[in-house]
């Protein structure tokens, strides 16, 4: 069930509706645990960063400690849940719902050419990413993985893409949303001796690569079975990889 507030109150009908009309803001996700996150500041710091860029305001320490209370009162009792957090014209919509397991079943995507607005952050502007998910799975594929006109690798619709080329993580470097998770795992691989890259990849190279995956706050690394007409099946370093410096990010109190 989903429990939403806005500015720590329960919004009105009008206030609402102006969100839902206005579509203007930005957000960011989170999966609450025993009532902590992983990567609370990097969440925080998005926030700030979002808020200078569309609304003209960086925020300040009691601006952050009230988001953190807003959040605490939101979840309420719960201690696993779904987390958003909306900045928009009428304030800060959290939105409290069922936590999110970690998905198994490796997908299909397909490529489509598309940029998103803004790309480094986090934005209202999500109609073309969910019409690229539609019409990916109205093909046949589970979802969409974006490129540049030029071939370069971007993103996927609501996900980072990571590599194996045979040595080490492979991240792409492209005007992309720097995930949460994604970070953390840069952190966690540099901690733990894992190899890893951060470097431009073509669509043209990927079938030289052994094995990719997706990842974003509900998974640190799914399998990704295909990439159009790429199969890739060696996949067990990737995921170990990953999920191996996962298991060390610690969790942080909201």
């Amino acid at each position: 069930m989903r429990h939403i507030e806005l500015n720590g109150q329960a919004p009105s009908v009008e206030a609402l509706s102006a969100i839902a009309v206005t579509n203007y803001g930005h957000y960011t996700s989170m999966q609450v645990r025993d009532g902590r996150v992983r990567g609370m500041a990097l969440h925080l710091a998005r926030l700030d960063d979002a808020n200078e860029k569309f609304f003209g305001d960086r925020g300040d320490v009691d601006d952050e400690l009230r988001l953190r209370s807003w959040i605490r009162h939101a979840l309420g009792d719960r201690q696993d849940a779904s987390v958003r957090v909306a900045y928009t014209d009428e304030g800060v919509l959290i939105s409290v719902s069922d936590p999110v397991e970690e998905p198994v079943e490796p997908i299909r995507v397909r490529t489509e050419v598309y940029e998103r607005p803004w790309p480094e952050q986090k934005h209202a502007a999500t109609m073309g990413l969910r019409y690229a998910y539609r019409t990916a799975r109205e093909a046949g594929y589970d979802d969409a993985l974006f490129l540049a006109p030029d071939g370069l690798v971007l993103e996927g619709t609501a996900w980072n893409v990571a590599f194996w080329d045979g040595g080490q993580v492979v991240l792409p470097v492209a005007p992309m949303l720097k995930g949460v998770t994604m970070v953390l795992l840069q952190v966690a691989m540099s901690m733990t001796g894992i190899p890893w890259t951060m470097r431009q990849v073509r669509r043209e190279e990927l079938p030289d690569l052994l094995a990719a995956a997706a990842i974003n706050s509900h998974s640190p690394g799914l399998r990704v079975a295909a990439i159009d007409d790429i199969v890739f099946d060696e996949h067990e370093k990737l995921t170990e990889a990953l999920h191996t410096a996962w298991d060390t990010v610690p969790w942080d109190d909201i």
